[in-house]
């Protein structure tokens, strides 16, 4: 395999078989037929701005050699339906799921592939190198990777400056620091574009929503807009519970309100409830009306109570039995529940009128018969917080006995809902 740096591509002459040249303008791929092959070139010829299918190029030997006539490349009227690597990669920001960050590109490295290459004699021509002084025959560019260190804007930098020779031994001089294209998730900020170039974000959707998170953080507001509008409702809800409140809010006011509500509801209650507590009032009901009823009513529920309350910090996602449940019961419950694994460490049992009556960790449940009364396997001591209670003592109880999750009742003793530890840990991370 042999490769070529885009900006050695850009602007080398093009001969057809008559003589007539021209010069490579830019370098096309077209994303929905293949992300990763060159399509064409387009080339400035004195007969006006044409493009130079690839299948017509015959060889690439520091020039390029078209097997048709310029007059039968078609003129470029448009670029609709191509991406450009110049004007859409170069200088660019882009991401990089392998590394989970967002970096900015200095070249792209293009791979050759050629069918008909010529061995230098050294061997039988396979894995052996190519001798350059014999044209590269027939080529399939493929972009392989992009450069985004200082091997590239050198190069870009000296170009036409320093002699051929000299700039390639310094550049055998400076490590390469290259992301292979399958790495690489390009942003589009134009959804127009974004859905004709089939330009999605299934890579990123794949890692952690911390790193997602972390990633967004990087991008400007149009280019956090531009992810969200592409990540699956369930993916987006997590990474957006993991960004500081002042980018959620900066996220969710760049969405319309269909796409908004339709994240939000996938948020647990509590997070969403605090998200939208710190929009305007006129937004948050936008969002609301289009929300389905029953997350909706959980939403607005929690709106209703003091953030910095144990009511403004819990969810009202929670797994609760009747006191007369057994542990088989506890299974069959756990393996129907949507809620998120968080709240499942403890499973909380109530009478009929839903009063809180008693807690057992998910590992004495392991442990028991399936045929156990739950009540056989509470906890002691029963440790709650009233709807009321500030954040702080909410806190103090975690750290006193050691808990995954806090149960939250009204004055009736009623559970309402459960505070967990990450809700715990973000509340202080809030006042860090």
């Amino acid at each position: 395999m042999t490769t070529l740096a885009l900006t050695e591509l850009l602007g080398a002459t093009v001969y057809d078989p008559s003589g007539a040249s021209g010069r490579v303008r830019e370098v096309t791929l077209t994303p929905q037929e293949d992300r990763s092959r060159i399509s064409s070139l387009i080339v400035k010829t004195k007969s006006g701005t044409r493009i130079l299918q690839l299948t017509a190029v015959s060889a690439i030997n520091g020039g390029v050699r078209a097997s048709t006539s310029a007059a039968e490349w078609p003129m470029a009227g448009g670029t609709e339906g191509l991406f450009l690597l110049e004007r859409d990669l170069l200088d660019q920001q882009v991401i990089d799921i392998n590394g989970r960050k967002v970096v900015r590109v200095n070249d792209v490295e293009l791979q050759v592939d050629a069918p008909t290459e010529k061995p230098n004699g050294k061997g039988n021509g396979k894995g052996q190198e190519i001798d350059r002084s014999h044209p590269v025959e027939n080529p399939v560019l493929r972009v392989h990777s992009v450069d985004v260190g200082a091997r590239g804007a050198v190069r870009r930098l000296l170009r036409g400056v320093a002699p051929r020779a000299a700039l390639h031994i310094l550049l055998g001089k400076i490590p390469p620091r290259s992301i292979p294209w399958k790495f690489i998730d390009v942003i589009e900020t134009d959804p127009a574009r974004r859905v004709k170039l089939k330009i999605s974000h299934d890579g990123l959707a794949k890692l952690h929503p911390a790193d997602i998170a972390d990633i967004v953080e990087e991008l400007a507001p149009n280019e956090r807009q531009a992810v969200f509008q592409t990540l699956d409702e369930e993916t987006a809800a997590e990474a957006l519970e993991e960004v500081t409140p002042r980018v959620q809010k900066s996220i969710v006011e760049s969405l319309d309100s269909g796409r908004a509500a339709d994240i939000v509801e996938e948020m647990d209650p509590d997070a969403a409830a605090d998200l939208l507590g710190d929009l305007p009032e006129e937004r948050t009901e936008q969002i609301l009306v289009q929300m389905e009823p029953e997350a909706q009513h959980d939403v607005v529920e929690l709106l209703e109570h003091r953030e910095q309350t144990a009511a403004g910090r819990m969810t009202t996602e929670f797994l609760a039995l009747p006191v007369t449940a057994t542990v088989q019961n506890a299974i069959d419950s756990l393996r129907e529940f949507e809620g998120g694994v968080e709240v499942v460490s403890t499973i909380y049992l109530v009478d009929s009128q839903g009063t809180l009556v008693g807690a057992v960790p998910l590992a004495r449940l392991v442990l028991a018969e399936t045929g156990s009364p739950m009540l056989s396997l509470t906890q002691e001591p029963l440790v709650l917080a009233h709807e009321g209670v500030e954040e702080n003592v909410v806190a103090e109880l975690f750290d006193k006995y050691n808990l995954q999750t806090l149960p939250v009742v009204d004055e009736r003793n009623k559970l309402t809902g459960v505070i967990t530890s990450d809700d715990v840990i973000s509340m202080l991370r809030s006042k860090l």
